[in-house]
């Protein structure tokens, strides 16, 4: 498996759309399993493909303790969200910060598995905040973009001066990025 170079904010590739995924073979579940072991190489519960600069409609999520339950979502579509909450999130594409984000408490989705089984799922808690979260980075939006523009702002000007200082780290009092 290879270790993928996960982009960071304010990088403009992050504003990408995910194209729909139509073949469903070998190279289509190597990338999931490298985006997995790169997920959880970098701490985080998820991560969508736009984040390593992969133009597919494609997200790993495990939000496990032990790391041995992933999950693969191909062309995920939101159908139903109910009950909001407020959710303190990070992302391992803005490394070290985290800001609440109103999401939904429950969830469910329509996707599509590694091999083109059209499922539908459930989610509720943690991992609806996830899917959401993901499904965002699939459409070219990130969870910077649900607070003020003066705070995003400046996010882009501290991430870039210590990328620029060889010092960008994820928070080491948060357990996980999504």
């Amino acid at each position: 498996m290879d270790k993928l170079k996960i982009l960071h904010f304010p990088d403009n590739r992050l504003r990408q759309k995910g194209l729909d995924v139509d073949i469903f073979d070998k190279n289509l579940r190597n990338l999931a399993k490298d985006m997995l072991e790169t997920m959880y190489d970098s701490k985080g519960i998820g991560l969508a493909a736009i984040q390593v600069n992969i133009q597919k409609r494609l997200i790993v999520i495990d939000i496990s303790e032990e790391k041995n339950k992933p999950i693969f979502l191909v062309n995920p579509i939101i159908l139903t969200k109910k009950n909001k909450i407020q959710f303190e999130e990070g992302c391992l594409s803005v490394p070290g910060f985290y800001e609440k984000v109103e999401r939904f408490n429950n969830v469910t989705i329509k996707k599509q598995d590694l091999y083109g089984r059209t499922l539908e799922m459930e989610a509720d808690g943690l991992l609806a905040v996830c899917i959401q979260h993901e499904i965002d980075h699939l459409d070219g939006k990130l969870f910077v973009d649900y607070i003020s523009d003066m705070k995003r702002d400046r996010i882009a000007k501290k991430i870039k001066k210590l990328t620029e200082q060889g010092k960008l780290m994820p928070r080491k009092d948060v357990p996980y990025s999504i």
